[in-house]
This record gives structure tokens, C-alpha cells and sequence, in this order.
């Protein structure tokens, strides 16, 4: 059997900023609007798809696993950008990243509030 995310729906107060921000800071582009939505697609094949939402927006966790090289560089981005950056997605660790299992991974947050990360070795895999 073979089962694979195609997509997710992503909470966004503003969905066009939301899609522009982590497609600005992951280095992709945002995909034509589809419907109510405005897709960030993934390279392996699945897209976060952005929609507007009124009120508060519960944060969701959003983990992207990438080289050595896309850490540095969507890394520097993030520096860049000013954003706050922690080795853990409690907010416990500001400043640092983590070297969990060998590698490399920090979280920050989206305008909405969801906690981004970013990860160059799965977690449980050793190193």
C-alpha cells in the first residue's frame, strides 16, 4: 500500500502574505490561487494551501526536513528576516538551534503564529 500527503489547509488571517512568507523563507514560489486557497508547493509533491480564516488561529506545527546546504541558506534567511529563532518549539532555547540526531534544526513562528522548523535529520534517526 502507498499513502502520501497530497496537501494540507493552512489557517491564515492574511493567506497571500502567509503563502509569500514561508515561500520567501524556504526559497519556493506560491502556485496560482485554486479556490479559497493559495498553495505553497513542496517539492515532494505536496502543497500547504493557505485560506483565509477569521478570529484567532490555533497554531499548528509545521516540521520541513531539508539538506545541509537549504539549512544554511533558508537559515540565513531567517536571520535575515529578523525573526526569532529557538532550538525548541516550547520557546524555552531563544537564539539556538538544535543538533538533534546529528543534525541541525531551529523552529520560528509564521505571522499566524504557527511554529515552523526546519530540520536537516528525522528525529529517532540516529547520528
Amino acid at each position: 500500500m502507498t499513502v502520501n500527503l497530497n496537501h494540507t489547509i493552512v489557517a491564515a488571517h492574511d493567506s497571500h502574505a502567509s503563502a509569500r512568507f514561508l515561500a520567501d523563507i524556504l526559497g519556493l514560489r506560491v502556485s496560482p490561487e485554486y479556490g479559497p486557497f493559495v498553495p505553497v508547493a513542496l517539492p515532494n509533491g505536496v502543497t500547504l494551501d493557505y485560506m483565509e480564516s477569521a478570529g484567532e488561529i490555533p497554531p499548528q506545527h509545521y516540521a520541513f526536513l531539508v539538506s545541509e546546504d537549504d539549512f544554511d541558506e533558508i537559515f540565513g534567511r531567517v536571520r535575515n528576516a529578523g525573526l526569532d529563532y529557538w532550538a525548541d518549539p516550547h520557546h524555552s532555547r531563544p537564539g539556538e538551534i538544535n543538533t538533534n540526531d546529528g543534525g541541525r534544526g531551529t523552529y520560528f513562528d509564521d505571522p499566524n503564529g504557527h511554529i515552523l522548523e526546519i530540520l536537516t535529520r528525522p528525529y529517532g534517526s540516529g547520528g
